[in-house]
């Protein structure tokens, strides 16, 4: 027997104007929080970081593949795993999705893994996924990044995930989940522009996906094109793009 009050039309009304008022004061609360998040300042990418992919041997500027941005997804899987990572395989079985649009706004998604790439090639291709995966095996990738660890490192406190100590359990565990985003000048510089750890995996997914026919994920990268704008006027642009692009879609099938 459920336990929910049973109101007349009236009060569940005035209830939910009343929740409503609630969700209009987190909706913009979470927005004013992403104009933040675009706000933050930049870190030099000065080491060369060399992968290896299904075809050889990629840099991180080759996985930008043509565009400005990359979202980098750290997933949970380090050398000999014998199980794959649920959180990290849920969020990318969502994002596979949206990858056309991230794309249309001059970012490239990409998984990046510890194991090495025979391993991470069969999980790869037995889930489907054809986002390009490659792998940081044998390279400070994943540790200069805070999403691997060394026991020693975690032993003696070097060791931070999300921006504070590691817990001593992460030595147990060597690798966890996290997301980059990087952004690359005319030049070819790279910049570390927005990295994050420790989020839920339905957050993440909300934080990728978004809830207003956009994505985070492109604001993010639409804010470092659009630098000097006011925030609303980014997100009004942003929205109007996508609701451009979709139509096309829409139209051209």
């Amino acid at each position: 027997m459920h336990s929910r009050a049973i109101v007349s039309k009236a009060d569940w009304i005035e209830a939910r104007r009343a929740l409503l008022t609630k969700e209009k004061e987190f909706t913009r609360a979470r927005d004013r929080l992403a104009d933040e998040r675009c706000a933050l300042p930049w870190l030099k990418i000065e080491k060369p970081y060399v992968f290896d992919g299904p075809a050889g041997k990629v840099t991180l500027s080759d996985l930008f593949d043509g565009r400005s941005q990359i979202f980098i997804k750290h997933f949970m899987m380090g050398p000999g795993a014998t199980t794959q990572c649920v959180g990290c395989s849920f969020e990318v079985d969502h994002v596979e999705g949206i990858l056309t649009h991230l794309n249309n706004h001059d970012v490239t998604y990409a998984v990046v893994a510890r194991a090495p790439i025979e391993e991470i090639e069969i999980v790869r291709k037995r889930m489907g996924w054809k986002f390009p995966w490659v792998s940081s095996y044998g390279s400070d990738f994943n540790y200069d990044f805070g999403v691997s660890f060394r026991s020693e490192d975690v032993g003696e406190g070097r060791a931070l995930y999300n921006f504070a100590r590691a817990p001593d359990w992460a030595a147990g565990l060597e690798d966890l989940s996290g997301d980059s985003v990087f952004f690359k000048d005319g030049s070819g510089q790279i910049y570390l522009t927005y990295p994050k750890a420790a989020t839920r995996t339905a957050l993440i997914i909300h934080w990728a996906i978004g809830s207003d026919h956009t994505t985070d994920t492109a604001k993010v990268a639409w804010w470092n094109r659009t630098a000097g704008i006011t925030p609303l006027a980014v997100r009004a642009a942003f929205t109007s793009e996508v609701k451009r692009f979709a139509r096309d879609r829409i139209h051209a099938r």
